[in-house]
């Protein structure tokens, strides 16, 4: 079945897209969500100035992206953490702690480009890949320390 996306779709299309779709997809998804719409040609020329706009938002967005992972590359995000004797954290640390690290440093990086496939839960050094987008992405260095704790606590006596 043929379907015009109003909305982008991750791995379908652009909004104004004519896609092919199975029926089902199409009849129980994208067109109670308003994800789509039957292709016609009324829709399609409807459609045509909103496609024409979201192109050049991309076209910026991608612009921005390549920016933001140029700069970002090769830097180095240390990020201090309570732990044990051993080095396992006291909790852990996710690409949020990662991405705000990095926007104190001045770098342009929101916390979903972060790709970790799990929480650090451990003191050392790691490669982290940024996603901007699904063909571009960079690595930055994350080191995680030992917090260190002060042994000048009252006693409570």
């Amino acid at each position: 079945m043929k379907v015009l996306l109003y909305e982008d779709v991750s791995k379908l299309g652009w909004l104004g897209d004519v896609v092919e779709v199975s029926e089902g997809y199409a009849r129980n998804y994208l067109l109670p969500r308003g994800l789509a719409k039957i292709a016609t040609e009324a829709n399609v020329r409807s459609i045509a100035r909103e496609k024409v706009k979201r192109s050049e938002e991309r076209s910026r967005d991608r612009k921005r992206f390549e920016e933001a992972a140029k700069a970002v590359q090769g830097a180095e995000a240390v990020i201090a953490a309570r732990a044990n004797e051993q080095g396992g954290l006291f909790g852990s640390i996710s690409g949020k702690e990662i991405a705000t690290n990095l926007r104190a440093q001045g770098f342009e990086v929101a916390d979903d480009v972060v790709y970790l496939p799990e929480h650090i839960k451990q003191v050392g050094s790691y490669d982290v890949t940024l996603k901007f987008a699904d063909d571009l992405t960079t690595a930055v260095k994350v080191v995680i320390v030992a917090e260190q704790v002060s042994s000048t606590e009252p006693d409570g006596t």
